[in-house]
């Protein structure tokens, strides 16, 4: 070959090969660095609560940076920590719109009465508790006289014999009514002569029963606990709270001091969950927070003032609009006047907060639909609440419809009143009772919960009743009244993004997508795929608030 040739070649080479150089000097100098993030997570599935499904996500500050495929957001972020979840789904944290987070936390150190079957195991329980803490005062929350074989009401007549100076009370799993025996009747120096407005004292032919309905509850003041154990009860509930996944939750109703409490361990940073806390109508909280002004911070709201209308159906309480089918003379029990709540009502309009209202009789229901009437004279987004809103009489829900009322529905209870429902109803009122996709249908908001502890804590019996309408056992089969039946992401935005919107932080909380906080649940199966009974059975396998893992993997 001629040596030009082979001149011609090397020179060509070289030149190649210094612009192959140069192309990558070049590259490097423009390739842009992987921004620093603080948590790189991967699962099978992040449902987001959007219509938008991904594998990974990045997290910086608390909130979701970015979602993604695992490859796109490895090729532009580093983060320290990468939690890798092969085979599981996350959601979402779980947000509890009413529940009493207090009142179980408390319950934590009192006689725990659920799931009894028959008055002597009541009485067992308490018995056992006695022996065990040798108290001055024995409390205890939980019975059901529904769930019992002789579903009459309790008398204080065995608790006189077993405890004839210590006061006992033991409320109701609704909190709408209590069975005191006599020595916390003379504590609480209640007799036969004594009247109270809203409230029952049931009588037989010996005297008081010991039996309280609705605002005679109040009749017995409780003994305070001390503030350190207090914080105690609340720290471990908190642990409970976070095993089922819940990352946020409202207190549906608390005074000042018990506000105060939940704040200083929120402050303390000891309390990790959202709280959303309703003042309780108590003319002393009320007055003030409104002198005082409201709370809105990441881990707390107090913006919100929570009434009673009626009591329970369970404990014929409920305001209905004719009397129970099995009791014709009861239509059951308004708690105070009309007045008195139209005047609350037009002072919390004029304060710029919400008004939440207890009730479940379709009577109290049409009572909050007329006060909703005040809240959207002032502000049309007054986003003002029914707690409960069980029986509904369709001209109300138009009502609801017209004035952009919030029902705040909890689920379970229409699975675990299923039984006996009717006998209180009858076919025509059941017709329009516990209803859930008529609210959604009347283009309303629809936040879910459990009002644990009248309910098990576990959101994911909530997504059970909502979505398959049916109890632990998947009865009944066809469902309860099927055709108020939710869809599994209605039910899931319920439990999620609805309540977030309750609470005027639906830009904040209840998805996962950029500029969220990065509060979610790691389960190990797919929920949407999960018959009723794995939802009974299923466990969170990991909970994550601002993006801190505070329980499992």
């Amino acid at each position: 070959m001629p040596i030009f040739n082979l001149i011609s070649i090397y020179m060509l080479k070289r030149i190649l090969l210094s612009l192959v150089l140069l192309l990558s000097i070049i590259a490097c100098k423009t390739e842009k660095p992987r921004i620093e993030v603080d948590l790189f997570v991967v699962a099978q599935e992040i449902y987001t609560g959007d219509s938008i499904k991904a594998e990974a996500m990045v997290i910086k500050d608390g909130k979701v940076l970015e979602l993604g495929s695992e490859q796109s957001l490895d090729d532009r972020y580093s983060a320290p920590r990468k939690k890798v979840f092969k085979g599981m789904y996350i959601y979402p944290g779980f947000n509890d719109a009413h529940a009493h987070f207090v009142g179980y936390a408390r319950g934590l150190g009192r006689v725990n009465l659920m799931g009894t079957n028959s008055w002597e195991e009541c009485l067992q329980r308490v018995q056992a508790f006695a022996d065990a803490n040798k108290p001055e005062f024995i409390m205890g929350r939980g019975w059901d006289q529904n769930d019992w074989e002789q579903k009459e009401f309790p008398s204080r007549t065995e608790l006189d014999s077993m405890f004839p100076n210590t006061p006992v009370v033991l409320s109701r799993i609704d909190g709408h009514a209590s069975l005191a025996n006599g020595a916390a009747l003379d504590f609480a120096q209640i007799s036969p002569d004594t009247k109270v407005a809203g409230g029952a004292l049931l009588m037989n032919e010996r005297g008081l029963t010991g039996l309280l309905i609705d605002n005679a509850v109040d009749l017995i003041e409780l003994p305070e606990l001390d503030e350190s154990k207090d914080k105690e009860l609340l720290l471990k509930a908190q642990e409970y709270c976070l095993r089922v996944g819940l990352t946020s939750i409202t207190d549906a109703g608390l005074k000042q001091r018990e506000i105060e409490i939940m704040q200083e361990l929120i402050e303390a940073d000891s309390l990790k969950i959202r709280f959303n806390l309703m003042v309780s109508d108590d003319s002393a909280s009320i007055a003030h927070y409104f002198k005082n002004g409201a709370i809105e911070s990441p881990r707390l709201r107090v913006k919100t003032v929570k009434f009673y209308l009626d009591g329970a159906l369970g404990s014929r309480g409920a305001l209905l609009l004719e009397p129970y089918a099995d009791d014709p003379t009861n239509f059951g029990l308004q708690l105070k006047p009309t007045k008195y709540f139209e005047m609350m009502a037009d002072s919390l309009s004029h304060q710029g907060w919400q008004m939440a209202i207890h009730a479940i009789g379709d009577s109290a229901n049409r009572i909050a639909s007329h006060l909703f009437g005040i809240a959207y004279m002032h502000e049309r987004n007054h986003r003002w609440r029914i707690e409960h809103a069980q029986i509904v009489h369709p001209e109300d829900l138009s009502a609801l419809e017209e004035l952009k009322g919030i029902p705040s529905i909890q689920p379970t209870h229409a699975t675990s009143d299923m039984y006996w429902a009717d006998e209180r109803l009858g076919a025509e009122r059941l017709a329009y009772a516990y209803s859930a996709k008529s609210f959604l249908e009347a283009g309303l908001v629809l936040p879910l919960g459990t009002d644990f502890p009248v309910e098990n804590i576990n959101p994911l019996y909530t997504l059970r009743s909502a979505w398959y309408r049916q109890d632990a056992s998947a009865y009944p089969e066809e469902g309860f009244r099927s055709k108020e039946a939710l869809s599994f992401d209605e039910a899931m935005r319920g439990m999620t993004w609805s309540g977030a919107y309750a609470s005027f932080e639906e830009d904040k909380k209840g998805l996962l997508m950029p500029g969220y906080y990065a509060d979610f649940v790691v389960m190990a199966q797919d929920l949407s795929k999960a018959t009723a009974e794995e939802l009974s059975q299923m466990e969170v396998q990991a909970t994550a608030i601002d993006g801190e893992f505070l329980y499992g993997l």
